[in-house]
């Protein structure tokens, strides 16, 4: 999976750093930056897709450091959301208030989509 931070179009900006790590069964996914369409959107994508593909029915998403997220960032999760529970597993999101916590909310994801504060409820959930 790659994991390398890219220079946006701007210049030295960085539009969306991505890494994963495991805690027990659960792959938790770190994003950093903007999840906007295009490159971000697709990587994140390609990410997440990885982990399905490999056998992991346990993500967890953590963009707390995500500052924008479009309608495509967010109909990649929703996809991925769909993906995951067809093959039994389960996606869920840590994302604290905030401005993307509120589209979420706009678009109804959270309802479809358990969505937490932080990281430690969202582990606590998975068990």
């Amino acid at each position: 999976m790659p994991r390398d931070n890219r220079s946006g179009a701007w210049g030295g900006h960085v539009d969306l750093e991505v890494s994963v790590r495991e805690s027990g069964d659960v792959r938790i996914v770190d994003a950093r930056g903007m999840i906007t369409l295009g490159e971000e959107t697709d990587r994140l994508n390609r990410d997440l897709q990885f982990l399905i593909e490999h056998g992991w029915r346990k993500i967890l998403v953590n963009i707390a450091d995500v500052a924008k997220m479009d309608s495509a960032g967010i109909s990649t999760l929703a996809r991925t959301s769909m993906a995951l529970t067809k093959a039994g597993g389960s996606l869920k999101l840590v994302c604290p208030a905030g401005r993307v916590r509120e589209a979420l909310e706009l678009t109804r994801l959270t309802n479809s989509i358990p969505t937490f504060d932080d990281e430690a409820t969202a582990l606590e959930s998975f068990r």
